[in-house]
């Protein structure tokens, strides 16, 4: 069957009533077995064992739509894979974080199944997936001026529009990263996070920031044509973060990515290994300049 045969109706999924995953068509225009991995570029240069990075992922599965519908999400494997498969190549170990503790949820009808790169930093963390820790206890007992968590990282796929943005563990989180000079990682939607940064404060402390982040626009438009999500979202990021006084610098999905201060973002899933990229480096050069 052609491209051009497939069906732009988003597929009905029979776990939950009027919920949808992406129409065939889209998922022929997002989706790939593979990604464009071409190698890591710091293999083992962090031996020193301490530092590691805090991954907040979303543990809801169900993104509620304007017109009623829900959209069968939860985080992009690519844009969360993808990255981490730089950082722990580069030797920093990875703790799994959930605002509830439940399992984290993921788009698997993203998952490149032909790369290996991505298959394997999935098998290393699924445990972790399966059974995160919860933010709040991380919170009390692994925050702090000395904590081990040198960034935190916050993935996309609209799953992180669920919870996330609302939650003050997330801004209690993402305030320390910043008041610690940590980094804060993030792409596609997963910037929707940095709004929890501003509840109960008279304004965001990434006021000033630039990043990159998922355009608006293909929400608004292309997506929903294309059978992508099944109605209309109930929150733009860009939107919503550059009332808060943050600046995007994209208006595009072309896998641009930024670095503001600590702040490192990315555009979309086609961002992820240029994200990883550049995490790795900022990470690295931490570390060696610390020691």
């Amino acid at each position: 069957m052609s491209e051009s045969e497939l069906s732009k109706s988003p597929t009905p999924d029979p776990a939950e009533d009027n919920a949808f995953f992406p129409s065939a068509y889209s998922l022929s225009q997002y989706a790939s077995d593979r990604t464009d991995f071409g190698g890591v570029e710091h293999a083992g240069a962090y031996t020193g064992g301490r530092w590691k990075i805090l991954m907040i992922a979303t543990d809801e599965r169900y993104l509620l739509m304007d017109n009623g519908t829900m959209f069968s999400t939860g985080n992009h494997p690519v844009e969360m894979l993808l990255p981490l498969h730089h950082l722990m190549a580069a030797g920093f170990d990875v703790d799994v974080a959930t605002i509830t503790g439940n399992p984290a949820k993921l788009e698997l009808w993203a998952m490149p199944g032909k790369d290996d790169a991505v298959q394997q930093t999935y098998a290393d963390l699924k445990p972790k997936l399966k059974e995160p820790l919860n933010l709040r206890e991380v919170i009390v007992d692994r925050l702090g001026p000395d904590s081990d968590y040198l960034a935190v990282f916050i993935p996309g796929g609209h799953g992180a529009e669920v919870g996330i943005p609302f939650s003050p563990e997330v801004g209690q989180v993402l305030n320390w990263a910043l008041e610690n000079d940590r980094f804060v990682i993030t792409l596609c939607h997963g910037p929707a996070c940095l709004l929890a940064a501003a509840i109960g404060k008279t304004e965001s402390p990434f006021k000033g920031y630039r990043i990159c982040v998922f355009p608006d626009a293909l929400d608004k438009g292309p997506n929903k044509e294309m059978g992508y999500i099944p109605g209309g979202l109930r929150l733009f990021i860009g939107e919503a973060l550059e009332d808060q006084g943050l600046k995007v610098v994209n208006d595009q999905m072309t896998g641009q990515v930024h670095q503001d201060r600590r702040l490192l973002t990315g555009d979309s899933p086609l961002a992820s290994n240029n994200l990883g990229l550049l995490a790795a480096d900022a990470l690295v050069e931490a570390v060696t300049a610390e020691a």
